[in-house]
């Protein structure tokens, strides 16, 4: 089976649920990944000048060969949002497919510096003409199923074997952690507007005797980044080198605003701390309240520092660790691609069946 699969950049600072997707895809398909354009207007920065530029470069330069199996292509891309259409909603059921299947990961249109009003009815658009839906969270569902009856919920998932690195002692420590004092409270992702920095700067005005590090590429304004001497900002760190980074956490932190993005939102980060058995203290959402039984939950910042308190005080048994651990595990990508894989076939076969049926049959050919 060949996938045409339309993802955002494969290759992006941070590593997203596209590209864990495809890359599980890739190993018993063949998958061609188109790059497509961002949801955002460029600015006149000069790191958007230079993704312009790089971006046209890969049109022009077409197909490349990935270690991950698959071949990864760009699409043209003109700066041009009145007329840019980032979920490509006019491809669903025009390439002559089997089957259109939309991932929607997120509640697109309350990302930061996105058109609301277009964005939306792009997603909705898409959404009337895929054959199937999967969705990252409940939330998503509802108003999905309303579009199209045909949606599912598919989680975030995680990779069990590469954060499990995290345990291995024997690894190296990174040099930029290893003069820090402890106890240390780590973060990565990207730094957004959805990161809560008032709440970051908060717990380490504190609690001046640990050290925070908040590790990922800062998109937030520099005069916004609270300054403190027991607070880092590391920058972009390579995927590959997060576990080790992550073995060094004494806890790790989820301090998201509590904005429609993140309350629609499934964080792949989440998973990935439980799956390198780290102690958790997070804001409250939706998704997050199912993993109440491994993590803390915090309603205010004040709770959120007394949880801190509360999870450094215990100590890290091996029992914990393994729980912490197996909940993460228990939502792999294995597993969540073979979920999906299992639905998607179901479908082409129904499809398959329903248009060899005889012709005095009162089912009619779907495809």
């Amino acid at each position: 089976m060949t996938i045409l699969y339309f993802g955002n950049q494969w290759f992006a600072e941070n590593r997203t649920s596209s590209h864990q997707l495809a890359r599980q895809l890739a190993r018993q398909h063949r998958v061609l990944y188109f790059q497509c354009p961002g949801l955002r207007a460029p600015a006149g920065s000069g790191r958007d000048v230079k993704k312009i530029f790089a971006k046209l470069w890969a049109f022009v330069k077409g197909g490349e060969k990935v270690p991950e199996g698959l071949t990864v292509r760009t699409l043209l891309q003109l700066p041009l949002h009145r007329f840019h259409i980032p979920h490509l909603p006019y491809l669903v059921n025009a390439l002559g497919e089997r089957l259109a299947v939309y991932y929607c990961i997120d509640d697109y249109s309350a990302l930061p510096g996105v058109n609301v009003a277009a964005v939306q009815a792009m997603d909705d658009e898409t959404t009337r003409r895929a054959d199937l839906v999967f969705v990252a969270s409940d939330t998503l569902e509802e108003r999905k199923r309303e579009l199209n009856p045909d949606t599912h919920i598919s989680p975030h998932g995680v990779d069990v074997k590469h954060f499990a690195r995290a345990l291995d002692k024997s690894r190296p420590v990174p040099s930029d952690m290893a003069h820090l004092r402890g106890p240390v409270i780590g973060f990565f992702g990207l730094i957004e507007k959805w990161i809560d920095l008032e709440l970051v700067d908060y717990l380490a005005a504190q609690r001046p005797n640990w050290t925070f590090v908040m590790i990922g590429r800062v998109a937030s304004p520099a005069v916004e980044l609270p300054r403190r001497a027991n607070l880092h900002f590391l920058g972009v760190r390579s995927y590959d080198d997060l576990p080790d980074y992550g073995r060094q956490f004494d806890a790790a932190i989820i301090p998201y605003r509590l904005t429609r993005q993140v309350l629609n939102a499934n964080p792949i980060k989440l998973r990935e701390y439980l799956a390198m058995g780290k102690r958790v203290v997070s804001v409250d959402t939706p998704h997050i309240r199912k993993f109440a039984d491994v993590v803390e939950i915090a309603g205010s910042c004040e709770e959120f520092l007394a949880k801190l308190d509360f999870v450094l005080s215990q100590p890290c048994t091996r029992e914990a660790t393994i729980n912490r651990i197996t909940r993460g595990a228990s939502s792999s990508w294995d597993h969540r691609v073979a979920d999906v894989l299992r639905t998607i076939r179901q479908r082409m076969d129904e499809r398959s069946a329903a248009v060899h049926q005889p012709q005095h049959s009162e089912l009619q050919p779907t495809a």
